[in-house]
């Protein structure tokens, strides 16, 4: 018959204390993670529910008001600002900053989704509604979720992420076909060359179709006129 392992001995020390267990920490637990992620789609499906005609502005947080993509951002913001439109951005400076302006400016609804950093990125003070997002994933979900056109300015990393991830959703048909504008020709030209010249026909690791999810304009009035003709939608 299997024995039990010995009992360990208590201690006879009066003085002896048992150690209290660490406290629980809530942030390095995969379950609560889990239910924090769950709680930042719940809620941000629930926040963009009650937005109507959306244009996404991505671009760079860097920018001030000398530059020539803010004054572009801000100026096409105004247009579609004047024509109803509900502005969504990433809550931040920059282009985020000249979209939220326009629309502030003339009445529209102006959206921010920040994100909580251990530098904190400011919401801008042109955002009427804003969320935080812990988790960039989340925060990307919401800003691609129900947009009926995506506008993209000049930026860093950041923006040519979110730029190739919405090219790929919709190449693969995980969203609809709708409008992809990208402003500044002497910024995106490079990189769509780029992709005509050795993406597609050096290593043909995309089709010569791929390259219509996208349009390039240089300017405010261009991207509008692009906008005008897309149709509101809902989710993906």
């Amino acid at each position: 018959m299997r024995k039990s392992p010995p009992t360990p001995p208590l201690h006879t020390d009066p003085h002896y204390h048992t150690p209290d267990p660490l406290p629980f920490n809530f942030r390095d637990d995969v379950n609560w993670k889990i239910f924090r992620i769950m709680s930042e789609f719940v809620e941000g499906f629930q926040f963009l529910a009650e937005l109507k005609n959306e244009i996404t502005f991505f671009g760079s947080a860097r920018f001030n008001e000398q530059n020539e993509y803010y004054r572009e951002a801000h100026r096409l913001a105004t247009m579609l600002g004047k024509e109803g439109y509900t502005i969504i951005t990433g809550g931040g400076g920059g282009i985020m900053e000249a979209g939220n302006r326009g629309a502030y400016e003339t009445g529209a609804e102006s959206v921010g989704l920040n994100i909580q950093l251990p530098l904190e990125q400011r919401t801008n003070q042109f955002v009427k509604r804003g969320m935080g997002f812990h988790y960039f994933f989340t925060r990307k979900t919401m800003l691609s979720a129900s947009a009926q056109a995506y506008v993209f300015f000049p930026g860093g990393f950041g923006t040519l992420d979110e730029f190739f991830e919405i090219i790929v959703l919709i190449q693969t048909g995980k969203t609809e076909k709708i409008p992809v504008i990208l402003v500044g020709n002497d910024f995106w030209q490079p990189l769509l060359s780029w992709i005509h010249d050795i993406v597609n026909e050096h290593v043909h690791a995309v089709e010569q179709e791929d390259e219509s999810l996208y349009t390039l304009v240089d300017n405010a009035h261009d991207a509008f006129e692009i906008i005008k003709k897309s149709k509101e939608r809902k989710y993906f």
